[in-house]
Parts: structure tokens; C-alpha cells; sequence
């Protein structure tokens, strides 16, 4: 499956249009991994607990998008986007979403 952030893919035509698409991950740190961040908020810098955190809710939420677009028949997703949010300040949000289309056969 073809995902880009881009209107268009290269050296393809977009046949059929088939709608929004999207996948949803919440994540949460489990209580040690809390308090290890919480002590490397004090000393400052990057906060490798969250960073693995929203790379793999990232990738979880990609995948997820994935899988709905296959089950509309969609062979892309273009313009594809993330978001996200925190709930409750104890769990994170991450949206992936696109439009999902059928592009021509690579030439």
C-alpha cells in the first residue's frame, strides 16, 4: 500500500477516490515508565520513554489506517496526517488519517 503526504504519486493517476480513512491508537506509560520520565523532566532534554511511546503509537495508528483502507479496496492513501492529543494527562492520542483512493497500475 502506496501512503504519502502528497495530493499525488508520482507517474500514477488517481481512478477512484474512495473517502477519508483512519486509524486510531491511545497509549498509555505504565507506572514505571512514569516515574523514570518524571525524574528526566528534572535534569531536562529529550525523554526517550515518551519518544518510544509516540513513535510506536505512531506506527500502530499507520497500520490501523492500513487496514481500513484495505477493507474500502484502496491500494493508497494520500495526503495522509497525523494528530494528536493527550487524554486524561495519563494517555496519548495519535490519529492517523488520508484519503484513500485506487491509483492506476504503476506504469
Amino acid at each position: 500500500m502506496i501512503v504519502t503526504t502528497t495530493e499525488n504519486v508520482a507517474n500514477h493517476t488517481v481512478v477512484r477516490n474512495l473517502g477519508q480513512v483512519f486509524g486510531v491508537v491511545v497509549r498509555s506509560r505504565g507506572l514505571g515508565g512514569n516515574i523514570t520520565a518524571g525524574l528526566r523532566s528534572i535534569v531536562g532534554g529529550e525523554i526517550p520513554e515518551y519518544t518510544k511511546l509516540v513513535e510506536d503509537a505512531r506506527r500502530h495508528a499507520i497500520d490501523r489506517m492500513i487496514q481500513n483502507a484495505t477493507v474500502m479496496g484502496a491500494n493508497a492513501v494520500v495526503m495522509m496526517r497525523f494528530d494528536s492529543g493527550e487524554i486524561a494527562q495519563a494517555m496519548n492520542e495519535v490519529v492517523a488519517y488520508g484519503t484513500a483512493v485506487i491509483l492506476d497500475p504503476a506504469p
